[in-house]
């Protein structure tokens, strides 16, 4: 197979700054072990997250320059519901500020004490704002996506024999919803069929359940489909993406992924006494229901944004750079969630760092290791962003350890990435030197953003 090479020309640049190791354990003890403290600047390769943080295209930035600021209907407004609505086919689309303000309006109307929220796997964000309402959040994945070493096409499914058991067994009247998160973030940015969905859809309709869509990353699952799925292979991404939003009831978007923007998001239903629920408290939190907390210029680069996602050469680019990075260090040994995911690769912290207990947060030890190393920067998603503590303050860990390296959208090149795989290659062969983590400072919710730790002994 020939070089699959970036869809673009680069025409702007910025700078990386450079540091040593020694500096970079200095900056490292400075924020308590927590990437999320570091400067940007101290930063080589930051792999912390892909939100908000890809390049935006040229047509993009042209359609800055014309986004129109009037406080009301604005058309740059009319411009980004009609590119939802072609892509959704959802009858009403508020804009927020982000996919965490969407999931908060909604979660706050139909959350609250005794009800539950069952998905796939819901993300650090997603839950919280669930248990903020007072309600819960379940996560029931399909066996082989608990099972990081397991290759399998369609790993972020939601298990729909157990859904249907946990209908039998409780009753339907304390479920708020199902949320099909796509792709998977916490499962390994793993893709989510299309018979899945339709299957869960056809269970929540059979129970007058709701069924909503985590769609940040719509475009690259509908792009795994395409390529895994019998039947697909012949449709466009528009096509795949228009069926999977035609069996849910809603959906919620962060447009900081998919839509290549720094900030923005949306809130989409087919409901409308619902709608009106969320737009006044929209107007209450975020803003006027033409701009819902963002200017004009982000509604006019998202609008744009949500329609180059869908490119096939784009996508094919998107998903091959990423197993580019798994296929290198998979070749060295470092054991990682297969296959690769889309946005990201995810490294098996358990299995990398097999002598921490997960008590010692093998995960955040891990990322800790590959910054001091090489100056990248990923993020732990494991005991410390989804532990829980027992009745006796004991850790109740994650079902998985997992670092998490999210690359940007057309932000960095191959050589960029072969400098990442030879760095965690050589983390890896120096893994037995590395040392636990305790927690000497956490918040209540989304303890990873500011929790505070020091190395162990």
């Amino acid at each position: 197979m020939k070089t699959i090479i970036e869809p673009f020309r680069i025409k702007s640049v910025e700078p990386i700054h450079f540091n040593d190791e020694a500096y970079r354990k200095e900056a490292l003890r400075n924020a308590f072990y927590n990437p999320f403290l570091l400067h940007s600047d101290d930063v080589m390769i930051d792999l912390l997250t892909d939100s908000g943080t890809g390049a935006m295209s040229s047509a993009q930035w042209a359609g800055i320059m014309i986004g129109d600021e009037s406080y009301a209907g604005s058309p740059s407004f009319y411009r980004f519901e009609s590119a939802v609505k072609d892509i959704t086919g959802m009858k009403t689309v508020i804009p927020t500020h982000q996919g965490r303000a969407a999931e908060k309006i909604l979660f706050s109307i139909l959350g609250g004490k005794d009800k539950v929220f069952i998905s796939n796997t819901l993300f650090d964000t997603t839950r919280a704002n669930i248990e903020f309402s007072g309600a819960t959040g379940i996560d029931i994945v399909c066996p082989e996506g608990k099972l990081p070493s397991v290759s399998a096409p369609f790993k972020g499914n939601i298990d729909t024999a157990a859904l249907q058991q946990y209908i039998t067994d409780h009753g339907t009247e304390n479920i708020a919803m199902v949320i099909i998160t796509v792709t998977n973030n916490s499962g390994g940015g793993q893709p989510v069929s299309m018979a899945n969905i339709r299957e869960t859809s056809k269970i929540c309709k059979e129970h007058g359940l709701l069924m909503y869509i985590d769609a940040c990353r719509f475009a690259e699952n509908a792009y795994f489909i395409q390529q895994r799925e019998e039947g697909y292979k012949d449709k466009s991404i528009k096509e795949i993406a228009n069926e999977m939003f035609s069996y849910a009831d809603g959906a919620t978007m962060s447009a900081k992924k998919d839509a290549f923007a720094n900030i923005g998001g949306f809130l989409a239903t087919n409901d409308d006494k619902l709608a009106i629920e969320c737009r006044n408290l929209l107007v209450i939190t975020e803003g006027f229901p033409t701009y819902g907390g963002l200017a004009g210029r982000d509604l006019e680069a998202v609008a744009i944004g949500l329609k180059e996602v869908m490119e096939q050469s784009y996508l094919e680019y998107r998903i091959r750079s990423t197993a580019y990075l798994a296929d290198k260090i998979t070749a060295a040994g470092v054991p990682i969630v297969q296959p690769a995911g889309g946005h990201a690769v995810y490294i098996d912290a358990k299995a990398f760092l097999s002598h921490l207990p997960q008590n010692q947060y093998p995960g955040q030890a891990l990322v800790c290791a590959l910054y001091t190393k090489g100056g990248i920067r990923g993020v732990e998603i494991g005991s410390l962003m989804f532990g829980k503590y027992d009745a006796n303050h004991e850790l109740i860990p994650a079902p998985m350890e997992l670092v998490r390296l999210a690359i940007p959208r057309r932000v960095y090149t191959q050589s960029h990435i072969d400098y990442v795989a030879e760095v965690i290659i050589e983390v890896f062969q120096e893994r037995h030197t590395i040392k636990g983590l305790k927690i000497i400072e956490e918040a209540p919710l989304l303890r990873h953003f500011t929790a505070k730790l020091d190395l162990l002994s």
